[in-house]
């Protein structure tokens, strides 16, 4: 009489195909995810998980920083990042002083840098749900990828071609021709702060005409671009 013999599944099998599964899942986002940031150093992003999910459509015209004016460089940097030359991709105290912020109860602030900003615009997606830290800890990856596979200009690049600048306009290409009718080749300084002082909250901060807080905070990046200029600040973007 035949019998028809089955191995048992043990715990130390399934344990082990569940390894070798992770395994694989790991190398292979690596290999994706380091294979897309070296291409993304030399090609433009097409487009990103914000821009997709938009419900008010996106505009976008990539732009290379040899034709985006200086003075939204220097606003950028003015308004967003201070130490965006000097820093590996991350700001200690920036992020040291919004944590103590946030724990004695003032408005949740956040201490993220252009990179960081640039890692999660172009590779993530946006929101504070259930899912915030899972995608903190994608930025910090991505952050660390942009850092250590482009340089500066190409941070800055990208990060002013898909930052959001306005109700679906993204870039500061789209920004200057919504709201000045020109190129952002030709931004003056005060056109530059008003677009940079919008980009933390560009659904509610109004660049053509800003009145209250936006304009004050605008003003205060006009004066700023001055000081990044005259201390170098934006040097890692065009040494």
């Amino acid at each position: 009489m035949a019998f028809d013999y089955k191995p048992r599944r043990t715990k130390a099998g399934v344990f082990h195909r569940m390894g070798r599964f992770i395994s694989r899942l790991i190398i292979w986002f690596l290999a994706i995810s380091i294979g897309i940031t070296i291409a993304y150093k030399f090609v433009p992003p097409p487009v990103t998980i914000t821009m997709l999910v938009d419900s008010n459509g996106f505009t976008k015209d990539w732009t290379p920083l040899s034709r985006i004016d200086r003075n939204m460089v220097s606003a950028a940097i003015g308004a967003e990042d201070s130490k965006f030359c000097t820093h590996n991709g991350f700001d200690s105290e920036a992020i040291e002083q919004a944590l103590e912020r946030n724990a004695s109860g003032d408005r949740l602030r956040g201490g993220s840098t252009i990179s960081q900003q640039t890692a999660k615009n172009v590779f993530l997606w946006q929101g504070s749900g259930w899912d915030r830290w899972l995608r903190k800890g994608l930025e910090v990856y991505f952050t660390f990828l942009i850092e250590t596979l482009w340089d500066k200009r190409r941070i800055m690049e990208v990060y002013l071609n898909v930052a959001e600048t306005g109700i679906g306009t993204y870039g500061a290409q789209a920004g200057a021709q919504r709201y000045f009718n020109k190129s952002a080749a030709k931004l003056t300084p005060s056109e530059a702060a008003r677009m940079a002082a919008a980009l933390p909250s560009p659904k509610t901060r109004p660049v053509k005409n800003p009145a209250g807080f936006t304009r004050r905070y605008a003003n205060t990046i006009a004066a700023r671009i001055q000081v990044v200029r005259r201390d170098g600040l934006d040097a890692c973007v065009y040494e």
